[in-house]
């Protein structure tokens, strides 16, 4: 479940065979008790976990206003892509994909919170979803360092996205950390050196 304005990855259930409605419904009703509110909004495809008789009316029961994508290019492409991502950024960069369902889940939760939390995202003009979902200031548009000393500032190209934090031509540190050791959930670090 993906929150479409923040790219907020919100939960993620795992399925040994195509879900039932009813475990659709289960897997809804946790994260809503877990995020404290139901989605205004709720774009699923035409699956019959969607379209049996009971979906409809939880639904309303929780104030959740239903659409069956019928541009599912256009109306799916958040949930499309945050999928993609997490193939090609989690299970396929994975040495071995851990078949016991609780380490699995594990693999997923640690990803989540790197993509929620350190993963600048294009679209969120170089914010992460957590800073956008929590409404916190970007880390992106704080003042930044400038480690050329004679960057031309003069230039419309070259202009800087945010303030330059003191004097240009500063050195910097870049280290790398890695969420519980995984080396495909990096987290970068500038600090300046003194």
């Amino acid at each position: 479940m993906v929150d479409h304005y923040s790219r907020r990855a919100l939960g993620c259930a795992i399925f040994k065979r195509q879900p039932t409605s009813q475990a659709v419904r289960q897997f809804l009703g946790r994260v809503i008790a877990r995020v404290g509110a139901a989605p205004k909004y709720l774009i699923t495809d035409s699956g019959a976990q969607f379209t049996c008789s009971r979906f409809q009316p939880w639904c309303l029961r929780h104030g959740i206003a239903t659409a069956a994508a019928r541009r599912p290019d256009r109306q799916h492409a958040v949930v499309e892509r945050f999928i993609r991502t997490l193939k090609d950024g989690c299970t396929r960069v994975l040495a071995v994909v851990p078949l016991l369902r609780r380490s699995f889940q594990r693999e997923l939760q640690l990803f989540f919170l790197w993509y929620n939390g350190d993963r600048p995202h294009a679209t969120l003009e170089g914010a992460t979803p957590d800073e956008i979902y929590f409404r916190r200031r970007p880390a992106c548009r704080a003042p930044r360092f400038e480690p050329r000393a004679a960057w031309p500032r003069a230039s419309s190209c070259s202009k800087s996205q945010v303030l330059v934090k003191g004097r240009s031509g500063v050195h910097l540190d870049l280290t790398a950390e890695f969420i519980a050791g995984r080396r495909h959930l990096p987290i970068v670090k500038l600090k300046r050196v003194a």
